[in-house]
């Protein structure tokens, strides 16, 4: 896992002196599409939701961590280790408005939106992401992205690309492989990393844009705002980020051989 540099932790520093409150949620719906019960699946020992309540627990920026929930079996493993859980509406159709309901009830100045399904994620891009939105007032809805390296993972659905523009910002977000490769010695893909950040009174506005073509589409939500007018701001992480998310049975097998490894993110 990386070290902050003298100047991270500098500004880490100074974000903490802003008095900004940050919450963290993981949204978690237990029936799946494709891997149900997905949230409670066994890795080597602990369930997919321990295991990404314990990575982003490690966030230097995070005030405060809950899972936001509607089924009582989530809501009790949660417990169960000793983290913080919310039951909300069972009416939620995606994890934004799940999110949305818990920060309603909550003093914060920003949400992260932390997707529960990639026990591999560096705890340290959370933190990028923060450090972001925070920092530029321009910045209304943050996330992430990391360079692909392998190659397997431009032509997996499951992996969603971007491209963003000059400053940063994203033009589109897709299960195709994007950009097409017309001239190689320019080409370069990034793989979206699944962490949202809001400023808390966007993330309200957002929740009642309408649903959109694209966004239905390629089932990709942030494509919503977007296809609405409001820029995604997309960090290139400088951490290491380590796929597979768990989207099928053969991600979670995957999963499961890289912490049998001892690859995990070490617990």
């Amino acid at each position: 896992m990386a070290i902050d540099s003298t100047v991270e932790k500098a500004e880490n520093a100074w974000l903490m002196s802003k008095k900004k409150i940050v919450l963290g949620v993981i949204p978690v719906r237990y029936n799946s599409t494709r891997l149900p019960g997905k949230p409670l699946l066994d890795i080597c020992g602990k369930p997919l939701v321990q295991r990404m309540y314990e990575v982003a627990s490690l966030s230097t920026l995070l005030d405060d961590l809950m899972v936001a929930t509607d089924d009582q079996r989530v809501f009790d493993a949660v417990q169960a280790f000793g983290g913080k859980v919310v039951m909300t509406s069972s009416e939620h159709t995606t994890g934004t408005d799940r999110i949305a309901e818990v920060a309603a009830s909550y003093e914060c100045d920003y949400v992260l939106n932390i997707q529960g399904d990639e026990p591999l994620l560096v705890p340290e891009i959370i933190d990028e992401v923060i450090i972001s939105l925070v920092t530029d007032k321009k910045q209304t809805m943050t996330t992430s992205s990391s360079l692909i390296t392998d190659q397997s993972r431009c032509a997996n659905p499951s992996a969603v690309k971007v491209v963003v523009d000059t400053e940063g910002f994203a033009m589109l977000f897709s299960r195709a492989p994007i950009p097409y490769p017309r001239n190689e010695e320019y080409h370069a893909m990034y793989e979206h990393i699944g962490i949202f950040g809001y400023r808390k009174d966007f993330l309200f506005k957002y929740v009642t844009l309408p649903n959109t073509p694209l966004s239905l589409t390629e089932s990709l939500e942030q494509l919503k705002a977007m296809e609405n007018g409001y820029p995604v701001k997309v960090i290139q992480t400088k951490y290491p980020y380590r796929s597979p998310s768990v989207k099928t049975q053969a991600d979670l097998e995957k999963i499961r051989e890289i912490f049998a490894n001892g690859n995990g993110n070490g617990f």
